[in-house]
């Protein structure tokens, strides 16, 4: 499982700040204003290959007059329960004050690594001025800035040192399973129904399933990890804390997983929130199948299917060499085609092209439909390879890589997919100079 970094401390010391600087992007809002996180932030960050996840929680305030506060307060109590490692953050042209002294009563219970941080010390002068918070005794200073980044390289070497080392990987030949989507598609009853068992609580309420459950699953010739994941809502309706650690497990499970199989509520169809999750998947490089669930409750004559997929694929463009499977849980129909589904995904995913064969047959295409001129000069692809990565990987070298723009790259995509099965799979090209 991928490691987390909970990041706390007293309002307005710059945790959003530091947080959006390890994810790159403003992912939190940044204000001047003390408290103006009050939700709990979730992204993804690495330093020197260690890849984790960060936390960003509210200011940690005793005895305010902020009516937010027994709840942000709760909020970082369960942040730090989930994390491995916590960074608590402070002010240097503040001083270590009696707020601050309060985070670190609270920090010194618990039996976790805790890294203390001196923020703002944006040039040399602040960030002699550190002496006093020795004071709280919880480890060695780090002077640095969230703003221009000083002082940030080694903070996070002394970080990672805490993180665990990554878990052993399963068998490569066991696919990792995770079963997403919208709060009550009908995850669990899909595991229920696959499994031949009440593994997970399933009921009409959304929001049933509050952990990830992982389950082998060995039958009629298919072996794969199976994991049950909580629903993932919008941000703006993740309402309480239980929930929102949910959220970031059935993230995590994303990331630990090989394929994901995108439970859809047919009777409402692809939503926004659906998309959603779906370019998550495709940012952790995952496969993917579609289940349109509930298939049996939705109105239908013989054409409901083809026009429902057209409209489906209209949705999903250009993410359109993706297998959909129409299913019912409860009716148990279409079990074994997804089943198929999910073990073609996998096979296209960990299949190999050998080198030969992929300038055998993409050579002479791009070499018919080259890249067009750019600036009066030609682009010209010499050699493919595919890497040795855990989904299909590949690097293209020419002569001038950076004139080839985003169309042709879609263009190199599709015919790839036209002469090799990479239905399913997240495909990443790579153009390098020779």
């Amino acid at each position: 499982m991928s490691n987390i970094l909970a990041i706390v401390g007293r309002p307005n010391v710059g945790k959003s700040t530091f947080f959006n600087r390890l994810v790159g992007e403003r992912a939190a809002i940044e204000d001047p204003t003390s408290g103006v996180t009050r939700d709990r932030h979730y992204g993804k960050s690495d330093w020197n290959g260690v890849h984790f996840s960060v936390i960003d929680t509210g200011g940690y305030v005793n005895n305010s007059d902020d009516i937010f506060e027994e709840e942000i307060k709760k909020q970082v109590h369960l942040a730090i329960s989930e994390a491995d490692v916590i960074l608590f953050l402070t002010d240097v042209r503040e001083g270590f004050t009696p707020m601050d002294e309060d985070v670190a009563d609270m920090l010194r219970k618990c039996k976790k690594p805790v890294v203390l941080a001196v923020n703002k010390a944006d040039n040399n002068a602040l960030a002699l001025n550190t002496a006093e918070f020795y004071s709280s005794g919880l480890s060695e200073v780090f002077a640095i800035s969230a703003v221009n980044g000083a002082g940030t390289g080694e903070l996070l070497d002394e970080i990672v040192k805490h993180f665990s080392p990554m878990e052993a990987e399963p068998d490569p030949g066991i696919a990792r399973i995770a079963i997403v989507g919208r709060p009550n598609a009908g995850k669990s009853s899909i595991l229920n129904t696959l499994i031949g068992e009440e593994r997970s609580i399933v009921t009409p309420l959304a929001g049933t399933t509050r952990d990830s459950i992982f389950t082998e699953y060995n039958k009629f010739g298919f072996h794969f990890m199976l994991v049950d994941t909580a629903g993932i809502r919008k941000k703006a309706k993740v309402s309480d804390n239980v929930e929102f650690y949910s959220t970031v497990r059935a993230i995590r499970s994303i990331e630990n997983s090989d394929i994901c199989l995108l439970v859809v509520d047919a009777t409402r169809g692809l939503e926004a929130q659906d998309l959603h999750i779906l370019n998550i998947i495709n940012e952790n490089h995952k496969g993917i199948v579609i289940a349109m669930n509930k298939w049996d409750i939705v109105p239908k004559d013989h054409k409901t299917m083809d026009e429902y997929k057209e409209n489906l694929m209209a949705r999903l463009m250009p993410q359109t060499d993706v297998p959909v499977i129409f299913t019912s849980a409860l009716e148990k129909t279409r079990v074994i085609k997804m089943l198929e589904a999910l073990q073609m995904v996998h096979e296209n995913r960990s299949r190999r092209i050998s080198t030969s064969k992929l300038n055998d047959v993409m050579l002479p295409i791009l070499s018919e439909t080259p890249p067009p001129m750019y600036k009066g000069k030609r682009v010209k692809i010499k050699y493919i390879t595919q890497l040795q990565l855990a989904y299909p990987t590949f690097v293209f070298f020419c002569n001038l890589p950076q004139y080839i723009k985003e169309p042709y790259r879609r263009f190199v995509e599709r015919k790839l997919r036209e002469n090799f099965d990479l239905r399913g799979c997240q495909v990443q090209l790579f153009f390098r100079e020779k």
